[in-house]
């Protein structure tokens, strides 16, 4: 009895840290119960077949999480979201920018508020997003590479092999890089698996690789992995920020700026 007592007991806490922190691994709950490996995996097979949280690998996710991140808002929803936040961080990424610097701008939403605060400079931008073309075709000192590719109306931004071709001979001082999901174990994540891979794509071809994401996508985990944190340089975000991001940044090593 006092054995099942315990696992009863072992497994709620289990399911309350999961949905306190939103996801949960197996070596750091082993070291916390006093358990084996074995134990606790058995423990999240159990939740996970009553729908209590979804596995995934290393540990689990918060069902709640998971789906509440893959449901992807639709474009004109994400253009009217957090919209001064998205501004304020526009502006302090555009500050970034300088005579002579070669930088990609990621697709979405924050990526238009940079692309319409940065100054009409001697510049190269390169970008996949037709709302950064929009915001930068008027200003006639920045020189603009569009990315080919198809174009996907959901988020108005061109993807697929001719996209990820494109960057194989760049080089750029700056990447801006959009966020669909944050989270400290998962990493940069995105809804769309073609964005995923563009994205690394970018990263590769970059000096400073620099996210730009209002806090509202802290703790949210989409289906497809970009890179894990620890590969940023910066992160620029708004004041709503939690604790555990200032904290990662100085224990990650990445630049974390406020706007």
């Amino acid at each position: 009895m006092t054995a099942t007592r315990d696992t009863s007991q072992r497994r709620l806490q289990i399911s309350e840290l999961v949905r306190q922190h939103g996801s949960v691994q197996v070596t750091s709950l082993a070291h916390r119960f006093g358990v084996s490996a074995q134990t606790v995996r058995k423990d999240l097979r159990y939740l996970a077949e009553r729908g209590v949280m979804a596995r995934a690998y290393g540990g689990a996710i918060d069902s709640g999480v998971m789906n509440g991140a893959s449901a992807e808002p639709n474009y004109e929803a994400k253009c009217t979201t957090h919209l001064d936040e998205k501004r304020r961080i526009g502006a302090c990424a555009a500050a970034l920018i300088k005579p002579g610097d070669t930088v990609v701008i990621d697709s979405g939403t924050t990526a238009i508020q940079l692309a319409e605060a940065v100054q009409d400079i001697d510049i190269t931008v390169v970008t996949n997003d037709y709302g950064v073309l929009t915001a930068l075709a008027p200003k006639n000192n920045i020189t603009i590479v569009m990315l080919g590719g198809e174009l996907r109306r959901r988020s108005m931004a061109f993807y697929g092999g001719l996209t990820v071709e494109a960057l194989d001979a760049l080089h750029v001082d700056k990447l801006f890089l959009g966020v669909d999901g944050f989270d400290l174990e998962r990493g940069i994540t995105t809804h769309y698996e073609p964005e995923a891979l563009l994205n690394r794509k970018m990263v590769e071809t970059a000096r400073l690789v620099i996210a730009i994401t209002d806090s509202s996508k802290f703790g949210k985990i989409c289906l497809h992995r970009i890179i894990p944190v620890a590969a940023l340089n910066m992160l620029i975000t708004d004041t709503g920020a939690p604790e555990e991001i200032i904290q990662a940044s100085q224990q990650l090593g990445f630049e974390l700026k406020l706007a």
